[in-house]
C-alpha cells in the first residue's frame, strides 16, 4: 500500500472514531463501538485478502449515516463521491420503521455493488461472530435465531460475489443459537 492510501485510511480511522466516539455495542461489556468498523476491515484484509482501497474505506464508515449526526454530503466532502455513494448502499434509511429497513436490506442485496456487497458480508460476519460470543445481554433465544436467519436472507441475496468471505459467512452462521 502506497503512503498516500495508508494516510487517507488513518485518516477515515480517524474519522469514524470521532464519530462513534460516544456510542456502545449492545455486548454485555459495552465495547467501544468503533471496534465494530475496525473489525469489518479486519476481516476483508485478513481473512478476505481485500486490498481495495474504496472498500476499505467504506467499511470503516458504514455505520457513520446511519448511526451518527454524519451526512451524505459530509462524506463527499471529506472522501469524495465514489465512497458517499458506497456508505450509503450500505446504508438503512432510519426514517424506516426496523421491519421495513431489514426487508429492504434482503431486497436490495442482488443489486449492491461489488464493494458494497463485500462490506455488508463482513459486517455480517462480524455481527453473527458477536451474537454468538459475547450477545446483546437481553436478547432472547428466539431474537439471536431470527438475526442468524435474517442476515442468511441477506447473505443470499450476495453469493457469487466472494468465495472465502461466503465461506466464513457460513461457518459463522453454522454456530446459530438453538434451544
Amino acid at each position: 500500500m502506497d503512503k498516500q492510501a495508508l494516510q487517507q485510511l488513518m485518516r477515515t480511522l480517524a474519522f469514524a472514531a470521532r464519530k462513534h466516539r460516544d456510542q456502545r455495542r449492545k455486548d454485555i461489556e459495552a465495547s467501544p463501538y468503533i471496534n465494530h468498523p475496525i473489525t469489518l476491515a479486519d476481516i476483508l484484509v485478513n481473512e478476505g485478502g481485500v486490498t481495495d482501497r474504496e472498500t476499505l474505506i467504506a467499511a470503516l464508515l458504514h455505520d457513520t449515516i446511519e448511526d451518527t449526526d454524519t451526512t451524505a454530503e459530509e462524506i463527499a466532502s471529506e472522501f469524495g463521491l465514489v465512497i458517499a455513494g458506497l456508505v450509503m448502499e450500505v446504508s438503512d434509511d432510519s426514517s424506516l420503521s426496523k421491519l421495513e429497513r431489514k426487508e429492504l436490506q434482503i431486497r436490495h442485496a442482488p443489486d449492491l455493488s461489488h464493494k458494497a456487497r463485500l462490506v455488508k458480508l463482513a459486517d455480517k460476519i462480524a455481527n453473527l461472530r458477536d451474537i454468538d460470543q459475547s450477545p446483546p445481554a437481553d436478547w432472547s433465544l428466539q431474537r439471536k435465531q431470527a438475526y442468524f436467519d435474517w442476515a442468511k436472507a441477506v447473505i443470499d441475496g450476495l453469493r457469487g460475489t466472494h468465495e472465502g468471505l461466503e465461506a466464513i459467512f457460513d461457518a459463522a452462521y453454522r454456530k446459530r443459537p438453538e434451544g
